[in-house]
């Protein structure tokens, strides 16, 4: 244990950094895939069948294929097309768009579990579909969804590890390139394991905070 403490020491900077870059990677992917789930949830419940039919066929497309062989497709496969991309670039993209499908998802069954008379309500003011769903049912749907999304959050967190088989300098990353050079792997890995613990709960915490501040009064979080 002293030496893994040591060995804590000696690199903490380093490791402080890859996990500033695996935190901002986390929360860039997580915002732009929140409006990208937006979109899909909204089309698919609420889209004219043809929009319906391709937001469900994308969503199925990324949930039905690992982020791993995405995240290759992107960096390593759209060069042959002409399109190179930054191994920061093309994991931003990959996380997005793997996270906002599932987010996608979790809002539709938000939405779905609002009473459909709610619409029919809306309609029956004067309010068109779109400012039905925007002024009616999303601002619910919004409040029910965010133990799912919080979760999505954890998820991302620890799935952002991928982003260092593009060579994206992240926490495992510059664990890696630490171990490599000092072949202590087993201890440099459970210093690793021990700051994504750390970040976890830290994140669990806030966002078990804010679930609290946003419960809807007698209704029960959907899970």
């Amino acid at each position: 244990m002293i030496e893994i403490w040591d060995l804590f020491v000696k690199y903490f900077p380093r490791l402080m950094n890859g996990a500033i870059l695996t935190i901002e990677l986390t929360i860039i992917s997580i915002i732009l895939g929140s409006f990208l789930g937006l979109l899909l949830g909204i089309g698919k419940v609420y889209g004219y069948k043809p929009i319906s039919m391709i937001c469900s066929f994308f969503i199925e497309l990324i949930r039905g294929t690992p982020l791993l062989v995405q995240l290759f497709i992107l960096y390593f496969g759209l060069p042959a097309t002409g399109l190179k991309l930054s191994p920061w670039t093309a994991s931003v993209i990959a996380f997005t768009i793997n996270s906002g499908c599932y987010q996608a998802e979790y809002l539709r069954g938000s939405l779905l579990s609002i009473a459909s008379n709610q619409m029919r309500a809306a309609r029956s003011l004067g309010m068109t579909k779109i400012q039905s769903v925007i002024f009616v049912m999303l601002p619910q749907a919004i409040r029910r969804v965010i133990p799912a999304w919080t979760n999505e959050f954890i998820y991302l967190l620890k799935y952002s590890s991928l982003a260092y088989m593009v060579g994206v300098s992240e926490l495992m990353g510059t664990t890696k390139v630490i171990a490599s050079r000092n072949y202590r792997f087993f201890d440099m890995y459970i210093i690793t394991a021990l700051i994504y613990l750390v970040m976890v709960l830290c994140f669990s915490f806030l966002f078990t905070y804010l679930e609290k501040k946003t419960k809807i009064p007698d209704l029960k979080s959907i899970r």
